[in-house]
């Protein structure tokens, strides 16, 4: 009988990994060796790059509100201080997106925050 070498599934897995390698330059993008050590290196980069995302964006909210915190005569962490005295559970999401579209209410938080942040 003689011996099957699967070239089916092979050239499958190789026409994958070239269509995954597709917009590379040179001969990252047609020649097979190559393109699977793009691919894996390119999937290693989106893996890392999921997680800095997350970190940017924290950093990002921390930023916008310091800044609106500041402009109010609040530092940044007696804001957040106050903040966890009073109970308030907003994430620093909401409270950027709060000190960028709703300054007013935003206002408001630092006000109660910062007469909470001077008696605790």
């Amino acid at each position: 009988m003689p011996r099957t070498k699967n070239s089916v599934v092979s050239r499958q897995s190789r026409k994958k990994t070239l269509k995954q390698a597709r917009g590379f330059r040179g001969s990252r993008k047609n020649l097979i060796r190559q393109a699977y050590t793009a691919v894996n290196h390119s999937k290693a980069n989106a893996f890392v790059g999921r997680k800095q995302k997350k970190r940017e964006y924290r950093r990002l909210w921390t930023t916008r509100i310091n800044n609106a915190c500041r402009e109010a005569g609040l530092t940044y962490n007696r804001f957040m201080y106050g903040l966890r005295q009073q109970g308030v559970e907003l994430n620093r999401k909401a409270l950027a997106d709060m000190a960028v579209n709703d300054p007013e209410a935003f206002q408001e938080l630092v006000e109660s925050a910062k007469q909470r942040a001077e008696v605790g």
